[in-house]
């Protein structure tokens, strides 16, 4: 749960454009902005390693420190170099202690299926209703010694106390658990193989 925030001293910024930005990411620092709460956008120069570190898990809440004042943020996105996968930019958006938000939360699946069958995650986050301080870092959703055939919708998922699912989510299939392709065939030439000889 992302239950205790973290400071990050962070610095108005004053220029804009791409110039500016790298201007920025050369002083080993990130561009950032601020939305939220009918307010005009705060553009931000955050402290590269820090910022780092602190956005890591995802729906990372933080406080944001600048101009003697502090606003709990939620990172909305974050836009990274896609050969070097640095970062380039952040998007906050100002949240406040007991808020709800939604969010995406990632889904993992934990557990062995039945010998034999294959577990095929077909969504990998879920859309839920969550108080800012208190999102869930992820799901876990078991499917120990299911068997071919079982499926685990959104619904099924176990949510820690004040989270709601997102009732469009309701229906979305999780988990699926199947027969490998392969094996199916294999079974199926065998049984027609036994066949044949019977025939004979």
């Amino acid at each position: 749960m992302a239950e205790s925030q973290n400071t990050l001293a962070v610095e108005v910024r004053t220029e804009f454009g791409k110039g500016a930005a790298r201007r920025v990411r050369r002083a080993d620092k990130i561009p950032g902005v601020l939305y939220g709460h009918g307010g005009e956008p705060r553009h931000l120069t955050l402290p590269g390693h820090e910022t780092m570190l602190l956005i890591r898990q995802s729906n990372a809440v933080v406080e944001l420190a600048f101009e003697g004042e502090s606003h709990l943020a939620l990172v909305k996105d974050v836009q990274r170099d896609p050969i070097r996968r640095l970062i380039e930019h952040v998007d906050f958006i100002a949240v406040r202690q007991g808020e709800q938000v939604e969010v995406d939360v990632p889904v993992h699946v934990t557990g062995e299926p039945f010998p034999g069958t294959v577990a095929l995650q077909e969504t990998t986050s879920v859309l839920v209703s969550a108080e800012a301080t208190h999102i869930p870092e992820s799901l876990d959703v078991s499917v120990e010694g299911l068997e071919e055939g079982a499926v685990i919708h959104a619904t099924d998922l176990t949510l820690p106390s004040g989270v709601k699912l997102i009732d469009d989510e309701s229906n979305i299939i999780i988990v699926s658990i199947t027969v490998p392709r392969g094996e199916v065939d294999d079974d199926a030439e065998a049984e027609a193989g036994e066949a044949t000889e019977g025939g004979e």
